[in-house]
């Protein structure tokens, strides 16, 4: 049995916008859905408290780095209009730019949400990676059905460094599928990130970015030009900022 799952041949309708999309259509709007999408995702996301900005007061990181910014898309699964436009997105992005995926995979946990309503509205089998195998039961590091050479897209809610994010995707190629991609709701464009992906030969797509935000951010006034340049300094450099 081998999974066919070309989603350009079929049509899907976006719950968000009850608008129809088909191949041509999709194609034709792709850049206008991409650059558009950008901020308006940005925006719901400082809307609701997803994403908080404060330099004065920052946060720390897992990794112990100090940050004027905290991400928390997990947020945003409380707000349903908001939930259903990253969901929109979502599938427009994986519609367009990823035609060959056979199946979708979510990064535990964030990313599990957003493939799971992702593969549901496009009709996609859907798996889930572990950052290490369960220590009971069947030991799985992947859950879900899978099968040798299937192509598999994956969905992350953030990329910072892309170390764990890359390493889901070993945890899928060691299966024996092949990765075609990966999606995440929100990048910091670090330029370490970047060159890892571009190493590892994967494509990633964000829905927005750290860039996208700061830029409205200053728009709206949500800070001041100081704050700015404090923000733009740690993405520079963030294992240093605030030292």
């Amino acid at each position: 049995m081998h999974y066919s799952h070309n989603i350009f041949s079929k049509a899907y309708i976006c719950t968000n916008t009850h608008t129809f999309y088909n191949k041509h259509w999709a194609i034709h709007m792709s850049n206008i859905l991409t650059s558009t999408g950008s901020r308006a995702l940005a925006e719901k996301l400082l809307q609701v408290g997803a994403v908080k900005l404060n330099a004065a007061n920052p946060f720390t990181w897992a990794s112990g780095w100090k940050s004027p910014i905290y991400c928390d898309n997990r947020k945003s699964l409380s707000f349903p209009y908001v939930r259903d436009f990253i969901k929109s997105e979502l599938c427009s992005v994986i519609f367009e730019q990823f035609p060959d995926a056979d199946s979708l995979a979510g990064v535990a946990t964030a990313g599990i949400p957003w493939g799971a309503m992702a593969a549901d509205q496009l009709k996609l089998p859907f798996m889930y990676v572990r950052p290490k195998p369960k220590e009971h039961g069947l030991g799985n590091q992947i859950e879900g059905f899978f099968q040798q050479g299937q192509k598999i897209l994956v969905i992350e809610d953030l990329v910072s460094t892309g170390k764990s994010s890359l390493q889901v995707c070993d945890v899928i190629k060691a299966a024996g599928m092949e990765v075609v991609g990966m999606v995440s709701i929100f990048n910091y464009g670090f330029p370490e990130a970047a060159q890892a992906f571009s190493s590892a030969g994967i494509k990633l797509q964000s829905l927005t970015d750290y860039e996208t935000l700061v830029q409205l951010a200053i728009e709206k006034k949500i800070i001041d030009e100081d704050q700015h340049k404090s923000l733009l300094n740690w993405r520079n450099n963030p294992s240093e900022w605030g030292k």
